[in-house]
């Protein structure tokens, strides 16, 4: 009866998009704010090495440089998921070389405790700390000949809640691919596809239909499950990725924000927490009268208050 009961509850799991969002929740890592707290997040920045297949690559430059303000103006940073690209790519050494000057700057955030990790499907092996232990600790130095700190004791989450001191409101962080099952339970199976078969045919054009970011049907099936968790669980704030695609609701609908990407073309988008309210803005290269070319952040919507969104 047992076994019964144990491969039951395994299956409800398996397809299950509201368990597995509940566990990522009840399991997050609680991290107090007040209005005085600033956060950026981004999320899918699918960094690669860069290679024709690199979708990172194309937009490196805007993102470095908007880290580099965010850096320093104090703001925290928070990666919701699929930050390093390890479907495409076999190990995170090649990665760190093609990128090294992003992961130097990531490096001065967690120094200073103001760099907030989150794994999502195409970075899921980041789950596992001795696997980020043994890649992102250190990083050879070829100066100095040895391995010196990266990421020490960085820990990557399933989900993150931020808590606000005084009004105890919460804003709930996660990936986002845990209402997709197929991304969830079956991404080593996903992995193993994109690196065998769906990376060539991606520099060739023609894009992976197992990715809810380029498969809109499956993108409205991962948005309506992911609001369906939210209503249940009394409208929560809740804030993704995955889905590529940016959203940022009125207060009274239902609260469920989307950051984003950092690959859409020639642009990134994210979410600013500030003042106690709450943005969708992108970076992006504009040209000035002068035919100078230049990085800009542009508002999209908001800013609105976070405190509007409370709905008890």
């Amino acid at each position: 009866m047992f076994q019964f009961e144990s491969v039951f509850v395994y299956i409800y799991f398996m397809f299950s998009s509201r368990k597995r969002l509940d566990k990522a929740y009840k399991e997050a890592k609680i991290i107090k704010f007040d209005d005085a707290s600033k956060f950026i997040l981004f999320s899918d920045c699918h960094r690669g090495d860069n290679s024709f297949a690199d979708d990172f690559a194309n937009n490196r430059n805007i993102y470095f440089h908007a880290l580099k303000y965010y850096y320093s103006e104090g703001f925290e940073y928070a990666e919701l998921g699929d930050g390093d690209e390890l479907w495409e790519n076999l190990s995170f050494n090649s990665i760190f070389d093609a990128h090294k000057n992003v992961y130097m700057l990531l490096k001065l955030f967690h120094e200073q405790k103001r760099l907030h990790m989150i794994w999502g499907n195409h970075d899921m092996v980041y789950r596992d700390q001795k696997y980020v232990k043994k890649h992102l600790a250190t990083y050879f130095d070829p100066k100095e000949e040895k391995d010196v700190e990266l990421l020490k004791d960085i820990v990557y989450h399933e989900g993150i809640v931020l808590k606000h001191r005084e009004t105890k409101q919460e804003i709930f962080l996660t990936h986002g691919h845990q209402a997709d099952w197929w991304n969830y339970i079956f991404w080593r199976w996903s992995r193993f596809m994109v690196r065998i078969l769906w990376k060539p045919l991606n520099v060739m054009g023609i894009a992976d239909p197992t990715s809810p970011a380029k498969n809109y049907k499956e993108l409205i099936k991962v948005e309506r499950r992911t609001k369906k968790w939210i209503i249940e669980n009394k409208n929560l704030i809740t804030i993704m990725g995955h889905t590529h695609r940016p959203r940022f609701p009125d207060p009274g609908d239902i609260a469920f924000f989307n950051d984003g990407s950092c690959v859409h073309p020639r642009s990134i988008t994210g979410i600013e927490i500030e003042n106690g309210s709450i943005s969708l803005i992108k970076w992006q290269i504009a040209t000035t009268d002068d035919g100078t070319l230049k990085i800009v952040k542009v508002l999209l919507e908001g800013p609105k208050k976070l405190i509007d969104y409370k709905t008890e």
